[in-house]
């Protein structure tokens, strides 16, 4: 745990900015919460509670929560960003001109940004000038908001190309619940975390449809050999992809009702239309937009990704999700240990 207690500013009041600000404030930083919504910044202050994301949790009194993003960023040196992808570019430019000094921007999402192909750490690069940016640091791993906030074992990862201030930002949250690793591979970490959703998604329909175990497993290690070839093809460690942003985010991600892309995928293969899906949900799914990112950028590298083709079909060209499974299994024949020195690089040996 950091010795030196910090102010740190949290951006984005749901349930995984919630939850990281409660691993702050039991470090004993001074933590603001700042979200869009007044009603429930008047509940966090008065009431230090957020029930609509993490109802019957107590947050600590220092969490203060912010509705004003000038009051919640000044004087701050760390900002985590707890929002939806397609929602950051739109508060960066908010916060950029508020700001003084260079930030370290923490960037806890993930998704990959659809037409332009850009990761998280990418898209913020683009929007906060390098005079304002010390250092982006992402940090990602098989973590349920709900378990967190419950201060249940916690493992996740952090890295940057920065990893001095990477380490900083594991001192940060380190603690006896929440347990951080470094890892230099940013590409790896967030190609790993985004598209993992995509699996999510995928896992779900299978339950939807009444599909058991066996074809859950099948998603999850055919699904890592996807991810693992988009992500190599991007220049990714492939290490990166057997470890806590790889099989560690997949097995959290394709087997808990916590997980809300499950939950879409659930739905979607008991009948509904993304439409009606999406509607229900009631928070954002970033495994819907995460796949058109991930079928475009399959299309501009060359690579193979034959869930993530067919999951895009069903989402976006309404092909019915039954004849989407069957379309999987009747692929051509394929020798899965040839499939695996493609994900790995053609130089790897036994």
């Amino acid at each position: 745990m950091s010795e030196i207690k910090q102010k740190i500013a949290v951006i984005g009041a749901g349930s995984w900015g919630t939850a990281l600000a409660m691993v702050l404030a039991d470090n004993q930083h001074q933590v603001r919460l700042w979200g869009h919504n007044e009603v429930q910044i008047t509940e966090i202050n008065t009431h230090h509670t957020n029930s609509k994301y993490l109802p019957n949790i107590e947050l600590p009194t220092n969490i203060v929560g912010y509705h004003s993003l000038e009051q919640a960023v000044e004087d701050i040196e760390t900002i985590i960003m707890a929002i939806p992808t397609k929602a950051i570019r739109d508060v960066l430019k908010d916060i950029v001109p508020l700001v003084k000094r260079p930030m370290t921007i923490v960037h806890v999402s993930k998704g990959i940004e659809p037409d332009s192909l850009l990761r998280i750490s990418e898209m913020i690069e683009e929007e906060v000038p390098a005079s304002k940016l010390q250092a982006v640091v992402v940090l990602s791993g098989p973590s349920h908001a709900e378990e967190v906030s419950l201060r249940q074992p916690t493992i996740v990862t952090v890295s940057s190309k920065n990893m001095k201030a990477a380490e900083q930002i594991q001192d940060l949250f380190m603690n006896q619940n929440f347990r951080v690793y470094t890892n230099p591979d940013i590409v790896g970490v967030e190609i790993g975390g985004a598209l993992k959703n995509i699996i999510a998604l995928a896992a779900g329909i299978t339950n939807g449809l009444g599909y058991g175990d066996n074809a859950k497993a099948a998603l999850i290690t055919r699904g890592l050999a996807e991810i693992s070839r988009l992500g190599t093809a991007m220049g990714a460690n492939p290490l990166t992809f057997s470890g806590i942003t790889g099989i560690g985010d997949l097995i959290v991600t394709c087997t808990s009702i916590h997980s809300r892309n499950w939950r879409a995928g659930n739905m979607l293969g008991k009948g509904n239309n993304l439409e009606e899906v999406l509607a229900n949900m009631g928070m954002v799914v970033e495994g819907v937009r995460t796949t058109k990112a991930a079928y475009q950028l399959a299309q501009k590298v060359g690579v193979d990704m034959p869930i993530t083709n067919a999951l895009y079909d069903v989402l976006f060209n309404e092909q019915n999700v039954k004849d989407s499974v069957d379309s999987l299994m009747t692929r051509v024949k394929r020798n899965e240990i040839e499939d695996l020195f493609n994900a790995w690089g053609e130089k790897q040996e036994l």
